[in-house]
């Protein structure tokens, strides 16, 4: 059996700086890494199957009702969509996966693009994975921690609808999806957050982690 770790940043607690988000804008949208903003800012990248609330959790991190744009139609995004956060770092929204209602070719199409933002864009400091805290661990994103996590790309888990669970179902789930985890190719868990878009929880510590990463970016500049 394989064995790897995330490559997860190491990131100081101690220095924990609350983030306030003074500014989000949307920049551009596009289908290929070499039209990409041509900026050398640090970039977050969300991706996640297509129904697990990745717009809601975008607009409560940004407190922005609609910057990214929600629909009851799951794989309603399909371009890599770029929103420049306080001017000194990205959010990237990335199409997601698994049952959007798109044909065979375009879900190639898609796929093809992400993985070339992945492989490709150097501005990319870490990925974050969504993942319903109500299911139990879906092939299809096992798969694409482990393609991640072969590829030596730094992301973190990201557990989204925690607000639909009582507090001990959210323990108990947590816990069974990443023992899951240890009893496969990893060696640690990846770092996860617990996240509801409905009571903003979770918020604060996203945020931070950012933070953290973004001063470990500009200081090493």
């Amino acid at each position: 059996m394989t064995s790897w770790t995330n490559g997860c940043k190491s990131v100081n607690s101690s220095t924990t700086t609350v983030m306030k988000i003074k500014s989000a804008d949307f920049l551009m949208s596009n289908s290929s890494v070499d039209k990409c903003p041509n900026q050398q800012l640090p970039e977050y990248a969300f991706i996640g199957r297509s129904n697990v609330g990745k717009s809601s959790l975008i607009n409560m991190l940004t407190s922005r009702k609609n910057l990214a744009k929600t629909s009851g139609r799951p794989g309603k995004t399909q371009l890599i969509n770029h929103f420049k956060i306080n001017d000194n770092w990205f959010l990237v929204d990335l199409p997601g996966y698994g049952y959007a209602r798109v044909s065979k070719k375009d879900k190639k199409t898609f796929q093809k693009y992400i993985t070339d933002y992945f492989l490709r864009r150097e501005q990319l400091v870490n990925a974050f994975l969504l993942i319903d805290i109500r299911h139990e661990a879906q092939k299809i994103d096992l798969e694409f921690m482990q393609w991640l996590g072969e590829n030596g790309i730094p992301f973190s888990i990201i557990f989204t609808k925690a607000d639909k669970l009582k507090p001990k179902a959210i323990e108990r789930n947590v816990k069974n999806y990443l023992d899951h985890l240890l009893m496969g190719a990893w060696e640690e868990v990846p770092i996860h957050f617990v996240t509801s878009s409905s009571n903003r929880m979770g918020r604060e510590e996203v945020l931070d982690y950012i933070e953290e990463i973004n001063l470990e970016f500009y200081q090493k500049k």
